[in-house]
């Protein structure tokens, strides 16, 4: 049997696209010495309201549209990624984690809280 509500499937796209985050800020980081290697990266907030728009139109697997990061300063061996800028994507993409969790959490909680209300 599977519980769900409409925000905890939100919760669940939240965090799914998070872990992309974290998967694309890791490779970047992977690549940081290779050289012409373009650091990736996609607008989460974009793709996160469009998940939420298209709520049952889409797979829960589709992966958010990534593209080259623009703006980035290019050393000379035509690599752009900059370990600092990757390490503050990384912290941020952690703490959206662990809030996601936490709501999610309070989400099941209330659902567990409902289906027992009747055995008090």
């Amino acid at each position: 049997m599977e519980i769900a509500t409409r925000i905890s499937n939100e919760i669940a796209r939240y965090l799914d696209l998070n872990t992309r985050q974290i998967q694309i800020t890791s490779a970047n980081m992977a690549n940081i010495d290779t050289p012409g290697y373009k650091a990736l990266g996609f607008n989460f907030d974009v793709e996160m309201r469009q998940a939420i728009a298209e709520e049952g139109m889409r797979g829960p697997d589709l992966a958010p549209r990534f593209s080259l990061e623009d703006g980035l300063i290019v050393r000379p061996d035509g690599n752009n990624v900059s370990m600092d800028r990757e390490g503050l994507n990384l912290a941020e993409a952690q703490l959206k984690f662990k809030t996601g969790v936490a709501l999610l959490r309070r989400e099941y909680t209330r659902i567990f809280d409902a289906i027992h209300a009747d055995a008090k």
